[in-house]
C-alpha cells in the first residue's frame, strides 16, 4: 500500500466499528466536540462500580481519621520532637508477616 504525500488533507474513511468517518486533521472544533450518539454506551463491571462507590465515600470527608491527632503528629514532626519507637515498628512488622503467612 502506498500513500502520496502532497500536503492536502487526508480523506476521511469510515471507521470499521461505527461506519462514521474518522475525524481528519482539519476537522473544525465543532466537529471534534460533537455530542456522542445516544446509541453508544459504556457498561461498568461490578468491580468498577464498587471502586467508584469507595472513591465517593472516601472523598466525602475524613471518616475514621482523628484530625486532631494528625495535626499533633505533623507539629511534632515539624518541630523535631517526634521519635520513632524502632522496637514497636519491628514488632508490628513481624506480626504482619506472621498474619500474612510468612
Amino acid at each position: 500500500m502506498t500513500h502520496k504525500i502532497d500536503g492536502s488533507a487526508p480523506i476521511a474513511r469510515p471507521s470499521e466499528a461505527t461506519g462514521r468517518p474518522l475525524p481528519t486533521a482539519r476537522a473544525s472544533s465543532a466537529e471534534r466536540n460533537a455530542p456522542v450518539a445516544a446509541t453508544e454506551s459504556v457498561r461498568l463491571t461490578g468491580e468498577a462500580e464498587g471502586l467508584q462507590a469507595l472513591e465517593r465515600e472516601l472523598g466525602a470527608g475524613p471518616a475514621g481519621i482523628d484530625v486532631a491527632r494528625v495535626n499533633a503528629l505533623r507539629a511534632a514532626i515539624a518541630d523535631g520532637s517526634y521519635r520513632v519507637d524502632a522496637q514497636a515498628v519491628a514488632s508490628r512488622m513481624l506480626d504482619l508477616e506472621h498474619q500474612l503467612g510468612g
